[in-house]
């Protein structure tokens, strides 16, 4: 009887807490097309290996993107608003996005994206609101 006590509790005890990863897209100056974000979880990742991405359609008013049962830990993530909704991030003929982008903690690069120790975030247990300006 202990024995399927545990058991019944085992199964009914989460394993991991994981929470909301809320992201909020300010700046957006046009309704065309989506806006995209890629979630990272280290530097060797960053822009190449997202481990998640969201969509959502461009609102002027704001576009808000959540990542749903985030494990607690240190992420960084690249926002791009795709205008002509092709699904890709266009650049010039020099590499330079050409479409509204942002990095978590707004961090800005010299000459490139910035690295990812300047865009790292903690998500907490509890999850974690954060908001950025597209540029």
């Amino acid at each position: 009887m202990i024995r399927t006590a545990l058991l019944a509790l085992a199964f009914t005890t989460p394993l991991a807490t994981a929470a909301d990863l809320v992201v909020h897209v300010d700046n957006v100056k046009s309704t065309s097309g989506q806006v995209m974000v890629a979630l990272y979880d280290n530097a060797d990742a960053f822009l190449k290996h997202p481990v998640r991405a969201e969509k959502a359609k461009a609102d002027k008013a704001g576009t808000t993107l959540v990542f749903h049962d985030v494990a607690p830990g240190d992420y960084g993530f690249a926002v791009f608003q795709d205008i002509n909704d092709n699904g890709r991030m266009d650049r010039n003929l020099m590499g330079i996005p050409t479409e509204p982008i942002a990095f978590s903690n707004n961090a800005q690069g010299r000459m490139g994206p910035p690295d990812f120790a300047a865009v790292k975030l903690a998500v907490p247990a509890a999850g974690l609101d954060t908001a950025v300006t597209l540029r």
